[in-house]
């Protein structure tokens, strides 16, 4: 094995608006400064600090499976990072080491108490080789806001993002190089001490592995059934739902079952006795609707504490109000658009499906970027969704075409964070 001390590399960014992203040592919580001589000097709890990484390189690097045979989550690349946290210390140096099964206590609290977060973001390979992650910061961001509400250690998102920086560099032959493909990454943080008993951990571990995917569609474009959920909910007011954490996933198995077993490809999560919009499956959710003025509205749910706030979700938003704005107009999408954030009810769909003023509905996130819907089964009938020709819709098609436009890097955007070129 080859064991290194990689050197701090400074991270390219596509715009200097996300110069912030760029890593500096005493940005950690770890490093502070003496007050009387202004140098700086460690804390007693160590934040990430990208340049302590160690790398020990596989000795049996593995290949990249055949494009056609790639299936979501199966295949994973040779490397993985590690991070270990004690309260004593706080974060240990960073490690990249070949992939391999963790050891972990049968005690260990994520086992017996759900102690566990985790993201999901992609890295892509542009024709010329260039190497871009989407939005990392976003998902940095995220990841902390959810290891706060379980009481999970916090870290340096900009320190972890150079740590995925080298890990994506290193193992950049497995992004498959063909059209649509990436390399999925998974950050976990998980609560690792071997003690009984409901309280914050002791002892932590965040590491981060890669999986090569495929497009969502292969075969094109194909809108999806929903079934509307009303027999189990996937969120409360002042519950979990607004954080992605591994416990709120678990309960969603047997209602996606149920769903399956009527015939519809995921289930619609409603909430409420007024049957309020919430997500779809796993994904934030966007209905468009004609208004009485001929102006179309984009409305998606609002982050009210059940709602996950989803990357792919506040990008849609983000691209519709530049579009409302004329900061940058999106061809295809309507000259009179308004975009809300507003609760919507299944009897607002139901009754926009039956006047003609539902215009289409579609589910957004890290997966499919944005998955159309062809009806919801509701309360023993189908909601039948307008869908176009090639099975998207006036709005979601422009929006689909822009976001996998800047995530090809065949759109010049702020928001590639550039790994390697």
């Amino acid at each position: 094995m080859l064991l290194t001390r990689l050197p701090l590399a400074p991270s390219r960014l596509a715009s200097t608006s996300l110069a912030w992203l760029a890593v500096t040592r005493h940005m950690s919580k770890g490093v502070g400064t003496d007050p009387m001589t202004g140098e700086a000097i460690r804390t007693d709890s160590a934040d990430i600090e990208p340049s302590l990484l160690t790398m020990t390189r596989t000795t049996k690097p593995r290949n990249l499976p055949p494009s056609s045979k790639l299936l979501f989550g199966r295949n994973f690349s040779d490397h993985m990072l590690k991070i270990r946290w004690t309260e004593a210390s706080g974060w240990d140096a960073p490690s990249i080491e070949p992939y391999a099964p963790l050891s972990i206590l049968p005690s260990a609290t994520v086992l017996h108490y759900a102690q566990a977060i985790f993201e999901g973001l992609k890295a892509y390979r542009r024709p010329n080789g260039t190497v871009t992650m989407f939005r990392p910061d976003k998902n940095m961001e995220r990841m902390n806001t959810s290891a706060q509400r379980l009481a999970l250690p916090t870290f340096n998102g900009n320190g972890l993002i150079e740590c995925i920086r080298q890990l994506v560099a290193l193992d950049r032959h497995w992004i498959p190089k063909d059209p649509g493909h990436s390399l999925y990454i998974r950050p976990t943080l998980i609560g690792t001490n071997g003690t009984l008993g409901v309280q914050p951990p002791s002892e932590a571990l965040l590491f981060v592995i890669c999986s090569p995917a495929g497009p969502y569609y292969p075969q094109g474009f194909k809108p999806v059934p929903l079934y509307g959920t009303t027999e189990y909910i996937r969120a409360a007011p002042g519950g979990t739902g607004a954080y992605k954490l591994a416990a709120n996933y678990a309960p969603g198995v047997i209602a996606q079952r149920v769903a399956a077993k009527a015939g519809y490809a995921q289930n619609l999560w409603l909430h409420g006795p007024e049957h309020y919009l919430t997500e779809v499956g796993t994904m934030n959710l966007f209905v468009a609707l004609k208004g009485e003025d001929g102006a179309t509205e984009l409305v998606t749910p609002p982050l009210d504490g059940m709602i996950l706030p989803g990357i792919t979700r506040d990008s849609v938003l983000a691209l519709a109000r530049n579009h409302v704005s004329g900061k940058k107009r999106l061809a295809g999408l309507p000259d009179q658009l308004k975009v809300s954030e507003r609760p919507i009810t299944m009897g607002e769909v139901k009754s926009g499906a039956e006047t003609g003023r539902l215009v289409e509905l579609f589910g957004a996130g890290t997966a499919c970027v944005i998955s159309p819907v062809e009806k919801i089964g509701y309360l023993g009938s189908d909601v039948v969704i307008p869908t176009g020709e090639d099975g998207m819709g006036p709005l979601s098609r422009p929006l689909w075409t822009e976001l996998t436009g800047i995530q090809a890097g065949e759109i010049e955007s702020e928001w590639n964070f550039v790994v390697t070129k």
